[in-house]
């Protein structure tokens, strides 16, 4: 799909459809109370010229009929009819738009490209207003929007269920000067975002371990500035990877730990961003079983390896200067055999501290711990690790909303502001100390879980300790938003690549 920008104005444009986006009317974004009467929109004066000239006052009609406002989100279409240069046209609000943000525009670019293509649109135009007076970042946000809502994921089906009709969308009275660069820009944030779409869709049969050190593999050799390593089960061996290597004992498909790194000249700042990369988590001998263990959704609890992987794929296009990023994952799978680690068993991790697995199924902070240990002999000035850690997480914030913990205030403020320009919602919880008590092991140094209160918190306080000599560390757990079930704003149901763009906006920041 093709977007274009275009000098035209919409009384100029002739095409299948005409998408304009517009702010509410005053009273639809504060009513005091049920019985008062929200104002239907009022037209501004170049959209009355627009109705009353192009579209035979068929913007009046839906407003009217509808008693569209112009809320968030909300939306009308219609017909024009067949002897006018537009056929169809969708009205789209922005609400408030003194609460407006990139995000806004994202979403109704979104809505629009749905609906061009549920109507078998094959060319839209759009008319939004300019975010925060700036051409490049109104641009970049329509596109990212746009160029997410089209994307489906249909690999795995037998018979094209859902045709795209729409391949091209022109944004009208729009500069190409200033708007190519940030669609093009654009463009190579969403092919991160599909690539950790279409890793977190994948079934566990498809995407493994070996696929995920292909697909790094793959990144590094489509760029000048990236150098991958895979090291196997025997390079993990003689790093004493015990916590991980003890997680990936049951499987027939060996472990592959990556260590991609991307330079771009001489480096002022590194960062290291580890992904949680189980392709499959069977939750061990502690076997997820029973309604709601969600068994066949594990294939999802790679979303944070494929955020990082995403992440890198997008930089290895973006090329920012003078940073040194290194994207490290531990994958294997967590299964079952003669070979699996027991509840009881104590791991050595390769800092030499020692778990006891009181359960099975909190194996991704076992991985994840050789992973920061390795990251945090590196040198880096910061650490990030993501994963789909808990489900305490989704309980507490639900499945939209990731959880933050940081030892740092102003990398977390980094990584807030980086999420809030992806339009990604953190949300920073705490580094309760006192709750480490739970993990407390009679005959290890510490246990894998505590209770089942504030695990999402136990789980963080588990990873920070095994970061030692890095002073900036994040953890995200992003097990709620990284699958829907639903279709939303610019997500499709499946995989969202959620935590991509706010990787992106955090290295090139």
């Amino acid at each position: 799909m093709n977007i274009l920008p275009s000098l035209a104005a919409p009384q100029a444009w002739h095409g299948d459809a005409l998408a304009i986006a517009v702010f509410a009317s005053p009273q639809a974004s504060n009513v005091p109370s049920e019985n008062s009467v929200k104002k239907a929109l009022e037209l501004s004066e170049p959209l009355k010229n627009l109705d009353i000239q192009v579209l035979a006052c068929t913007l009046t009609d839906l407003i009217t009929e509808s008693e569209f406002t112009g809320e968030s989100g909300a939306t009308v279409s219609g017909r024009v009819g067949i002897d006018y240069a537009i056929r169809k046209v969708i009205l789209i609000g922005l609400g408030d738009p003194a609460k407006a943000t990139a995000d806004v525009w994202r979403k109704a670019a979104a809505s629009a490209v749905k609906w061009a293509n549920k109507e078998k649109v094959k060319k839209l135009a759009l008319s939004f207003p300019v975010y925060n007076q700036d051409v490049s970042l109104t641009a970049k946000a329509i596109a990212e929007g746009a160029l997410l809502a089209a994307h489906q994921d249909k690999r795995f089906k037998s018979k094209n269920a859902n045709p795209q009709f729409l391949d091209q969308v022109e944004v009208l009275e729009t500069d190409p000067e200033l708007a190519n660069p940030a669609i093009a820009k654009a463009q190579q944030i969403v092919d991160g975002v599909i690539l950790a779409r279409e890793l977190v869709s994948a079934p566990a049969n498809i995407v493994t371990p070996i696929t995920l050190a292909e697909t790094a593999v793959a990144i590094a050799n489509e760029s000048d500035y990236f150098t991958v390593k895979i090291l196997e089960q025997a390079d993990c061996e003689a790093l004493n990877m015990g916590a991980f290597l003890g997680v990936a004992r049951a499987s027939d498909i060996p472990p592959k730990f990556i260590h991609l790194t991307y330079s771009n000249g001489t480096p002022t700042r590194k960062l290291a961003i580890v992904g949680k990369g189980l392709t499959f988590d069977s939750g061990g001998l502690n076997l997820k079983t029973g309604v709601g263990s969600s068994i066949e959704l594990m294939k999802t609890d790679m979303g944070g390896s494929a955020a990082a992987l995403g992440a890198a794929k997008a930089i290895a296009k973006l090329q920012p200067t003078d940073i040194e990023v290194h994207f490290i994952v531990a994958s294997c799978e967590n299964m079952v055999n003669g070979s699996a680690m027991r509840p009881g068993d104590i791991l050595t991790a390769s800092n030499g501290k020692t778990i006891e697995v009181n359960n099975t199924d909190a194996e991704g902070r076992l991985t994840l711990a050789d992973a920061l240990v390795y990251a945090d002999k590196l040198g880096v000035d910061a650490i990030v690790d993501l994963a789909t850690l808990t489900g305490a997480c989704v309980v507490a914030l639900g499945e939209d909303i990731a959880g933050m913990w940081s030892i740092d205030d102003a990398f977390a403020e980094a990584i807030a502001k980086a999420a809030k320009d992806a339009g990604e919602k953190f949300w920073r919880m705490p580094l309760e100390d006192p709750y480490f008590d739970q993990l407390k092991s009679v005959v290890a140094d510490f246990k894998n879980t505590g209770s089942r209160a504030g695990g999402a918190i136990t789980g963080a306080l588990f990873l920070k300790q095994f970061v030692e000599k890095t002073k900036v560390w994040a953890h995200l757990d992003v097990a709620g938003p990284v699958w829907t079930e639903r279709e939303s704003g610019y997500n499709n149901a499946g995989g969202t690549g959620f935590a991509v763009r706010t990787l992106v906006n955090l290295i090139i920041n």
